[in-house]
């Protein structure tokens, strides 16, 4: 009919403003509006005609009839739409358009609101927020630091800090027990989907609790600020699974337990079969073969068990051997495989047994050394529960327990399992020295829905039993001294009992939002290579600045 309507966006969502030509000087501005240009309305609200209502916005029943329109800014016209399904790489390079999106917006504000409850849960339990410095000693922490030259210091470096764990160490000595941080940390490792080089932590330290008392504390954090923005209610209290048995069950310590599928060892079934592939990790300790049950598996054809295949390739599986259960009654002849000629067939109706395996069932096998059947199986039982359609519509958080303290390095030697600060399940110097590989830590890490949200443990007070794991990882004294100097000379004037946990504040607004990368919960985040589109840094430095900080650059070999 002549009249002119705008969606008037804002952050709280759009209102219809209608321009009618009778305002025959407004009209001719609105004739001018394009899309993201920037106005100011003033008008009349009024209810929208019969049969115009719009039941899918929350203005839907009104409208504004414009008296006044002033245009603030003008745009050009948008690369991408802000409700597009625009690339990746476009909504990077444009992020201050894509942050336009109702998703995005709505993915800032749920951050805002968890941020806002537990510092607010926090405050209840009379914790301390305490900032730690961004400029930092480089310590070895399991990745690789940034460095950040010194001028006033020629030749020497800060490191930006992987976390504030040495920090809020000294906190606990300084007589501060009970203290939180929502701290930015940076990383220079391989990224992935819930990798950032630069993330948040919510970083918590407290002094004088033991883990039970520490882990209870934390997961009623989680299940209120859960509760509060969200309205949902965590189980209570949040099961504990010791970390073997998670790596046997399910191939990974960090386990989806909304996926019914799990793994059965069946090594001792296949001892002393003629089938090698079976049999030499089935005599191996440090290998295993377990079998993982598909309910209705036998369906799947060639083609996708051919894809599964590639999928195990990518941890190390050198193939994937299955049997199809397709008639449970028939026995021997019920079942097809091309294993099943170089297997006994009393072996095979055993592992059938043990897995309850009915007809239409399929079973894939894994049988190398542990850490390749865990992998590999871990990721086969994850993806076979999203294409089948298993996962449970839940929350299911669960407590890792009973880490070991150390891993073999594959040398000889030893590395943290955590960092070489975590506690020994043990009491004394003798029981960690005698055999330090069957050592437990008092390290504990909470998984939601097959995502690690947080790691802790308590950490090592006593200064004779931190050299003792120094000395155990390779870290002699001088080494020690140079590297941790300030915190061990700190031990020596008084220590408390002292443990914490820090939680990746990105992956669990990740998981609350429904999103799949923690990309989309940062307002500016980097992309898999590490780099910032919208600002395209990292960029080069001039000759001036680079010689302010005595660096010359010069030109790195190709294997460099």
């Amino acid at each position: 009919g002549g009249v002119i309507f705008v969606d008037l966006r804002d952050r709280e969502g759009l209102l219809q403003i209608v321009f009618d030509p009778d305002t025959a000087e407004i009209f001719a501005a609105a004739e001018r509006i394009r899309g993201e240009y920037v106005l100011c309305v003033r008008g009349r609200l009024r209810e929208r005609p019969e049969g115009t209502i719009n039941a899918d916005l929350p203005t839907g029943e009104v409208e504004l009839l414009a008296s006044e329109l002033t245009v603030l800014n003008q745009s050009k016209t948008p690369p991408f739409h802000h409700e597009e399904n625009a690339s990746e790489e476009l909504r990077l390079r444009y992020r201050y358009l894509d942050l336009r999106r109702e998703g995005m917006q709505a993915n800032l504000r749920l951050r805002h609101q968890v941020t806002r409850a537990l510092r607010a849960l926090l405050d209840e339990a009379e914790f301390i927020e305490i900032e730690t410095p961004m400029l930092a000693k480089t310590t070895p922490e399991g990745a690789r630091d940034y460095l950040v030259p010194s001028r006033t210091h020629p030749g020497k470096f800060f490191a930006l800090p992987q976390s504030p764990q040495l920090m809020k160490q000294l906190l606990m000595m300084s007589g501060f027990d009970r203290y939180y941080q929502i701290v930015k940390c940076f990383r220079d490792e391989d990224l992935r989907a819930d990798r950032q080089p630069e993330f948040t932590q919510l970083d918590i330290e407290t002094a004088f609790l033991d883990e039970r008392a520490i882990m209870e504390m934390m997961e009623e954090l989680i299940r209120e600020t859960f509760k509060i923005v969200l309205d949902v209610d965590l189980p209570e209290p949040l099961p504990r699974l010791p970390y073997a048995e998670a790596l046997e069950r399910y191939g990974s310590d960090a386990p989806d337990l909304r996926n019914p599928l799990f793994l059965t060892e069946v090594a001792d079934l296949f001892d002393g079969v003629e089938f090698k592939v079976f049999a030499g990790p089935a005599a191996d300790p440090a290998s295993r073969v377990a079998a993982l049950r598909v309910p209705d598996g036998a369906s799947l054809s060639r083609k996708e068990i051919d894809d599964y295949t590639a999928l195990v390739a990518c941890y190390g599986a050198k193939g994937l051997a299955y049997i199809k259960v397709n008639d449970r009654a028939a026995g021997a002849d019920g079942l097809q495989s091309p294993i099943l000629k170089f297997l006994p067939d009393e072996a095979v109706e055993k592992v059938l047994e043990r897995v309850e395996a009915q007809s239409g069932d399929l079973v894939f096998f894994g049988a190398d050394k542990a850490r390749v059947v865990n992998d590999s199986l871990g990721a086969l039982r994850d993806q076979l529960a999203v294409d089948r359609g298993l996962l449970e519509n839940a929350w299911r958080p669960l407590w890792i327990v009973d880490f070991p303290l150390f891993d073999d390095d594959g040398e000889g030697g030893w590395t943290p399992t955590h960092h070489p600060f975590t506690a020994p399940l043990v009491d004394s110097l003798a029981e960690l020295l005698d055999s330090p590989g069957t050592v437990l830590s008092r390290a504990y890490d909470m998984v939601l829905n097959g995502t690690e949200i947080g790691g802790g443990s308590i950490r090592i007070h006593d200064p004779q039993m931190q050299s003792a794991v120094f000395e155990l990882l390779g870290i002699d004294a001088e080494e020690a001294e140079a590297k941790f100097g300030f915190l061990l000379t700190a031990m020596d004037y008084g220590c408390p009992p002292h443990g914490g946990i820090a939680f990746g504040l990105d992956r669990l607004v990740m998981l609350m939002a429904g999103v799949e990368s923690i990309r989309d919960v940062i307002a500016f985040p980097k992309t898999q290579t590490a780099s910032d589109l919208l600002t395209s840094a990292p960029s080069e430095a001039s000759a001036a600045q680079l010689k302010e900080v005595g660096i010359r650059l010069r030109s790195l070999p190709k294997s460099e």
